[in-house]
């Protein structure tokens, strides 16, 4: 299908940037999804039809991760906001504590909700300085008694990313991936459990998917309300009520094209080439770009910076939207610029927007 329409250059932070192959394949199918004469969006969620959409969704996923056995797929609604919550009501019991790694905003939110449901505690802290690195292996504090370890992968206001992840031995290990899942392969196993928001590299807004281990799982807690265990949706494949299945018939269809470009090895590969061409140009601009991360903590998915002045980033950002770019400024507690190179972002917007800030640079430095 032929594109006789322009497409913006999306750094939005999220929703994020869509393959365009993927948008076509959707439209393709709105109306008649496998010549049932229904969009998938009409389909019972108990039918044949929406059920091996859901199930290919949750066998792909598994297969590019390379997710050991032992493992669930579950799709939940709520967002990551959600999980703040229902981690630690399912695995933070009375007398126990669990540690949070500090490193942005999402990790405070995380710790603050889980505050109110049990004892916490901050196993390490990268505030001082605003978050411009990630804490190393050494500064973590904890005991073998925590109840569970948090840690959230990337940092999207701040553009810093964990580069390996701790191995906590007995203590279980749980991650917030909304923001880098699928961007490079890693150890599934070091972990107890992991969520992830869809809508930066799963697909679009409406689903968070929760991988659990299942002897994980087996020590939540049992007397909460049914909507709120995670083992309501491991027991019922996440169809105890209805599922968005719009967004995982989606997830589906975003987790083929990453099969289609070669898997998460080739993904890590090309966005380590897009997120290279802006920190080329930050770390060659002599000061006029400074970036908020600390090189050894950048990410790969959110790239942050600042320019000289407030006068000139509001120049920069006026002139980038001019030039078709999207959601390029920074978050508000850190301020500057923001360029999100999703998996979906294709490098020819990053080369726009590297070719970009070196013509803005040589005309106002």
């Amino acid at each position: 299908m032929e594109t006789s329409f322009k497409r913006a250059y999306n750094f939005n932070a999220g929703p994020a940037a869509l393959p365009l192959t993927v948008l076509q394949k959707a439209q393709a199918e709105l109306l008649d999804f496998s010549d049932t004469g229904m969009s998938i969006m009409e389909h019972s969620h108990r039918g044949k039809d929406y059920e091996a959409v859901h199930n290919q969704a949750i066998e792909l996923l598994k297969e590019l991760l390379a997710m050991p056995s032992g493992y669930d797929v579950l799709f939940l609604q709520g967002g990551a906001s959600l999980q703040f919550a229902m981690l630690p009501m399912n695995f933070l019991p009375a007398g126990k504590k669990a540690g949070y790694v500090m490193t942005g905003v999402w990790s405070e939110k995380a710790y603050k909700e889980a505050e109110r449901l049990g004892q916490v505690f901050v196993a390490a802290s990268a505030q001082e300085g605003n978050y411009r690195r990630i804490p190393a292996a050494q500064e973590l504090q904890y005991d073998a008694s925590t109840a569970y370890l948090h840690i959230t992968s990337n940092n999207t206001i701040y553009g810093t990313e964990w580069q390996e992840f701790p191995d906590t031995g007995a203590v279980p290990l749980v991650a917030d991936m909304s923001s880098d899942i699928l961007s490079r392969p890693f150890d599934v196993s070091k972990f107890a459990l992991i969520y992830a928001g869809a809508q930066k590299n799963l697909g679009p807004s409406g689903v968070t998917v929760v991988i659990i281990r299942r002897d994980f799982l087996e020590q939540a807690d049992k007397n909460l309300p049914t909507m709120l265990k995670y083992g309501t949706f491991a027991k019922d494949n996440s169809m105890y009520n209805t599922p968005p299945t719009f967004s995982i018939y989606m997830v589906k269809l975003m987790l083929e094209w990453v099969k289609d470009q070669g898997g998460l090895t080739a993904l890590y590969r090309r966005n380590q080439d897009k997120a290279a061409l802006l920190y080329d140009a930050i770390d060659a601009s002599h000061g006029f770009y400074t970036g908020h991360a600390q090189p050894e903590a950048r990410s790969l998915m959110n790239v942050t910076f600042r320019l000289p002045s407030p006068e000139l980033e509001k120049k920069f950002l006026d002139q980038a939207k001019k030039e078709g770019f999207v959601g390029l400024s920074g978050h508000r507690s850190v301020g500057g610029c923001r360029a999100s190179t999703y998996n979906a972002v294709p490098i020819e917007s990053c080369q726009a927007l590297q070719a970009m800030m070196l013509a803005f640079q040589q005309a106002n430095a």
